[in-house]
Formats: structure tokens, sequence, C-alpha cells
């Protein structure tokens, strides 16, 4: 059973069925063609709402709803950000420690010179790890995984260096109040800027020709050479891309714990792979769906913030949390195994 099947599987799996012999189709045979319709990871995200609700009478109270909705935001941004590269059949390992740096450097920055300077210092952070990353992957060949580890690296040193090892204090009120703190309603600024981002990315994937050239170079880059794709500017585009939106993310949550921190995000490196492979992004690129991924995000903040409040250990959480990331990834490549048959 795949973690989320493709729609056209589904309905050919159903015709199958139907055509094999319609009249002793079982009231079963119907259940898993729909939650093949459907993926199972909807699915598994209500069965852990309605879990939470009956364990927990805090879960659906407001203010922890919009505590989810704050944690959604940081880990949503980043695993949108995997996503675009996950989709050229690369990977950034760099996504931790980027958030760290932009954390000191736009901290450092806005200390001195100002919010606006300090936010953009920040998403200078990410362009040129993404600008390094995107080069080296793309005019050497080198492998991703080993590239950005190697400048995760690099940027782990530069913010112990620039911050000697301990937070940066004093930023502006207006800076850590309107985007760590402040809500509309009950829901954060910041997930309103990550949804931002969603329905920017949804209209970049689905409705211009970048988003059909990260697809085609992730399915196959000799293809997409000889259909006439610009493969090395679209592996940089997508590092690019997903170091500035980790950035993004880098500068919210610097937003909301008040400091520049160079220990910033060491979570949402695994998070964000298994976040998206879980929404049905494919490890070997040209497959993937933003309204999954969502979904996949939103399963594993639900899943965290239960597993919180009915005060499961954190060692635990991290043992539930590789079992669903190994589960994910040797589904994935089942799938297309499957489909290469």
């Amino acid at each position: 059973m795949t973690l989320d099947m493709d729609t056209r599987s589904a309905e050919s799996a159903g015709t199958a069925g139907t055509n094999s012999n319609p009249a002793k189709e079982s009231g079963g045979a119907r259940f898993v063609a729909g939650l093949l319709r459907v993926g199972l990871l909807p699915v598994l995200l209500v069965a852990g709402l309605a879990y939470f609700s009956l364990m927990s009478d805090n879960f659906f109270q407001e203010r922890n709803a919009t505590n989810i909705g704050r944690q959604l935001s940081f880990l949503l941004i980043v695993t949108m950000a995997q996503m675009l590269v996950l989709l050229t059949a690369e990977i950034d390992m760099s996504v931790g420690f980027t958030i760290a740096l932009t954390s000191v450097v736009s901290s450092k920055m806005m200390v001195d010179h100002g919010v606006l300077v300090g936010i953009l210092a920040g998403l200078a952070v990410g362009l040129v790890i993404g600008l390094i990353n995107g080069v080296i992957v793309a005019r050497f060949r080198v492998p991703s995984f080993i590239v950005t580890i190697g400048m995760g690296s690099i940027a782990f040193g530069l913010a112990l260096q620039i911050s000697s090892g301990s937070p940066i204090s004093g930023l502006p009120e207006s800076f850590t109040s309107a985007l760590g703190n402040s809500n509309l309603g009950i829901v954060p600024v910041s997930l309103l800027i990550a949804l931002g981002v969603f329905a920017v990315l949804y209209l970049v994937l689905n409705w211009t020709t970048l988003g059909r050239y990260f697809y085609a170079v992730g399915g196959g880059e000799n293809a997409a050479r000889l259909v006439g794709v610009p493969v090395f500017r679209t592996k940089v585009l997508a590092f690019v891309l997903c170091s500035v939106l980790t950035s993004l993310a880098g500068i919210l949550l610097t937003a909301r714990v008040s400091s520049g921190e160079p220990n910033l995000g060491g979570d949402l490196l695994i998070m964000s792979i298994a976040a998206a492979v879980l929404g049905g992004t494919s490890f070997f690129g040209g497959e993937g769906r933003l309204g999954l991924v969502a979904v996949g995000a939103l399963f594993l903040v639900v899943l965290n913030n239960g597993m919180n409040l009915i005060r499961v250990s954190s060692y635990t959480q991290g043992i539930v949390l590789g079992v669903l990331l190994v589960t994910a990834v040797v589904i994935d490549r089942l799938r297309s195994g499957a489909g290469a048959r």
C-alpha cells in the first residue's frame, strides 16, 4: 500500500476490477479503490486528529490550534523548498544549517542596521548558498548529497564563528512581535506567509514553463536536453529557490525565538525530507504534488504536537519519525521499480 498513489493508477485499478467481474466486486474492493484515489496520507491525518483529540482535551483548543499553525508554517516552507530540489532528482542536505546561518547573519545585521537590512541579508545568505550548491551540482555533476553536506558544514561553521557560539540578542521588538508572535484571529502571521508561498509555488509548478522544466529534468536529464530544456539553469534555479525559501523560514524562526541562534533549525532537515516523501514526492525525481506535500507537513506537525501533549518521550518521537521516513522511502522505491517494469 503506497502512501500516495497517482489518480490514474487508482482509476486503472478500479477499471480492471470492474472489467474482471463487476457483479462480484466486494465492498472491500470498492473501499480499496476509493482509498487509492484519495491516498493513504489524508486518511492517516484524519486518524491522527481523531486519536489525539480523544487522548488529550487540549488538542482542539484554540491555543493549541494556533501553536500547530505556527509550527506548520516553518516546516511547510522548508518542505516545499526541499520538494523543488527533489523534483529534479537531487536533494538538499544543507537546509538546517542554512537556517542557522540565516538566523545569525540576519540578527547581527538587524541589530546593527535595522529590520529591512537584516531581512535582506538573511535572504542573501540563502541566495549565495543555493547558487553555490546549484552550480557545483549542475556544472560538475557532483552528487548533491555530498555537495550540500559540505555546504551545510561550511554554513554551520560560519554561524558559530559569527555568533561566537552564543545567541545574538537585542532584535527589534517590531520584528519579533510582527513575525514571531502576531496572529490574525487564531491564524499566525507566519502561517499566512507560508500559505502565500504555497500559492505562488502552486502557480509556478502547474502553470509555468519553469514548473514543467522541474518535472522534465527529474524525469530524465538526457531526454529533457533533447527537447530543449535548459537543464543547467533549471537545476541551479531549483537549488536557489530552495535555499532562499529556507532562509525565509529561518527569518520567521528567528522572529519566533527572538534571537539569532547558531543551532536553529536542525530538526527541519529530516522532517522536510520525510514530509515531502510522505506526500508522494519521489526521491528519484519528476514526481510530486504540492498539495500532498502540504498534507505531509501537516501530518508530521500534528503527530509531533499530539505526541508532546500525551507526553511521548522525545526519543520515541525520533524513532517514529525515522520509521515513517524509512517506510516512505522504501515505498517510493517499490513504486518506482513497479513503474519501471
